[in-house]
């Protein structure tokens, strides 16, 4: 059984239909990877996993559990979080309240969580007293991160993480998606970056206008003619 089964889901926006029967799974431990250009129903897909909206058909299995039923506030003690596109950091919180927020579904201590973030961001335990709101936009991606880590989620939904970073962050930021997930988290990632993110990840799947078009691993993807021209600029 996979962590994450996603079977046939059509999501809409009022009248728009935004996904069209996409179905996808994630196994336990896999960075798996979405990629497709802008409005194929990549953000859309993690939207509607996260429980930000909620298909019209199909269904979400998590550890086997339904997750038709639950808000989406519920699905973090569920063990799913969500990094969103455009970070989403409170800007007006420090960055340890930021991290502490991350943590709201815990009850037991999280200073070994907080030490834990640190080690893997050590800017933000230089920057822990500051203000979120003035952080760089790579240090506000590290914080996003780090707060979606602090519910110690099974799996972790990245949206779009190297969006708006120089160039020179953007591997760091493909680094730090390995560290984490050899540290045992398993990650669903839609990057715009598609060869970055078919480098990183095991699988992949191709969206095009809400439907899914093609999975594959992810190496096979990096092979693919038709994947080499529209997303890798490779002609």
């Amino acid at each position: 059984m996979a962590l994450l089964e996603v079977n046939d889901i059509h999501t809409y926006y009022g009248n728009i239909h935004a996904l069209k029967g996409v179905s996808l799974s994630v196994e336990a431990g896999e960075i798996v990877s979405l990629i497709g250009a802008n409005g194929a129903g990549k953000t859309t897909t993690l939207r509607t996993i996260s429980g930000l909206l909620r298909p019209r058909q199909g269904s979400i299995k998590f550890k086997g559990e339904d997750l038709a039923s639950f808000p989406a506030h519920d699905l973090v003690y569920k063990g799913i979080s969500m990094v969103p596109e455009g970070r989403g950091v409170f800007s007006r919180l420090t960055v340890q309240e930021n991290l502490e927020m991350g943590a709201y579904s815990r009850k037991d201590n999280i200073a070994s969580d907080l030490e834990r973030i640190f080690g893997i961001f050590p800017r933000l335990k230089e920057r822990r007293k500051q203000v979120a709101g003035t952080l760089s936009g790579g240090e506000q991606q590290m914080l996003a991160t780090g707060r979606a880590l602090m519910s110690r989620p099974s799996l972790l939904l990245m949206d779009e993480p190297s969006m708006g970073l120089a160039p020179i962050l953007v591997e760091g930021i493909f680094d730090t998606i390995q560290e984490i997930n050899q540290e045992g988290t398993t990650i669903l990632l839609v990057e715009q970056n598609a060869l970055m993110a078919l480098q990183v990840a095991s699988r992949g799947y191709v969206l095009q206008t809400g439907e899914v078009v093609l999975e594959d691993t992810a190496e096979n993807l990096r092979k693919n003619q038709m994947v080499q021209n529209a997303y890798l600029g490779i002609q």
